[in-house]
């Protein structure tokens, strides 16, 4: 046994496995990228004829359907029993979180489905495979006078999703480090900024055609917004635990202090996944160089980090019980 990351023995009462933190972060960051395309669509793009802003969009429209069909399909064959999965569908308890979750999804996955297919349209149309699908987009377009009220509706139940990945697990009240009413904000938070990171990255790496020194230097700060949202949101969290009574205080100490997964927490969450973004936009912005290197470098570490805070929340409020 190292006195520094513990007995492996510790991790023998996991229940909540890698699939249901990865679950957590696809969902995430899917509700996070659509939220960050609408947004730049309403407050950039309409203003705007900048490449970058359209290439965030068309990188929205496809991260977000794309991350919540491989997180669903984790999560159905986590379940150890997916055929079952359809009385999950049917069965609605109001008062469970879970149920909850399952319905804000049947609303939120077949509009952001249809978001995509708008934004695409053209390249859906000369498909071959795709055309029968004009009929639908046609059908869409019809309401086109109600645009905006469906993507006001998409914007609510994407913060919906966002939230109740957070949610999910603060209503585990017999664990103490996810008893927070902190942690749907946290992960709402951590949710906006992986999706303005992996829109950044897959917008500049299949769509943009130009980049301007202006373009850069806001995507650099954009990001970096969220990044110094989130740290408060970090301390106010663990303040809290420390001040909830019971065994929070104690499970918070050990989770911050004690084996591997406070090495992850320093390591990865806040120096990685915090840490190093604001140090490259300081960099950066005080020496007046902007690359899109830094940009691309900055969304990774970004995404890497918010993953991270996943994986720690999940094996660490399992392990640290106070």
């Amino acid at each position: 046994m190292s006195p520094m990351w513990g007995s492996v023995e510790q991790y023998s009462a996991i229940h909540w496995s890698w699939a249901i933190a990865i679950y957590l972060f696809l969902a995430g960051l899917s509700s996070g990228s659509i939220i960050v395309a609408l947004l730049v669509k309403w407050n950039r793009h309409e203003r705007s004829n900048s490449s970058i802003w359209d290439a965030m969009i068309k990188a929205g429209a496809v991260v977000a359907p794309t991350a919540i069909f491989l997180g669903l399909l984790l999560l159905v064959i986590d379940l150890g029993r997916p055929l079952s999965f359809y009385w999950l569908l049917l069965r609605y308890n109001v008062t469970s979180v879970m149920s909850l979750g399952v319905l804000f999804l049947l609303i939120y996955t077949p509009i952001v489905i249809v978001f995509m297919l708008l934004v695409f349209e053209r390249g859906v149309i000369k498909h071959p495979l795709l055309a029968p699908l004009e009929g639908l987009i046609n059908l869409v377009k019809s309401f086109h006078s109600y645009a905006k009220v469906i993507e006001y509706f998409l914007f609510i139940a994407a913060l919906c999703v966002g939230s109740y990945t957070g949610f999910l697990l603060s209503a585990l009240y017999a664990i103490p480090l996810w008893n927070s009413p902190l942690l749907p904000v946290l992960f709402l938070t951590s949710s906006l900024s992986s999706g303005v990171a992996v829109n950044i990255l897959v917008g500049l790496l299949f769509f943009k055609s130009a980049l301007n020194t202006e373009s850069i230097k806001y995507l650099l700060v954009l990001d970096t917004r969220v990044i110094l949202t989130e740290l408060p949101l970090l301390a106010l969290f663990f303040i809290g635990l420390f001040y909830a009574g019971g065994d929070a205080p104690t499970a918070a100490k050990a989770a911050l202090t004690e084996g591997f997964w406070a090495g992850i927490f320093w390591l990865g969450v806040i120096g990685v996944g915090l840490g190093l973004p604001l140090v490259t936009v300081i960099i950066a912005l005080k020496s007046h160089v902007y690359r899109v290197g830094y940009i691309v470098t900055n969304s990774m570490v970004v995404v890497l980090g918010v993953l991270m805070l996943r994986y720690y929340i999940i094996y660490a409020g399992q392990i640290y019980f106070g």
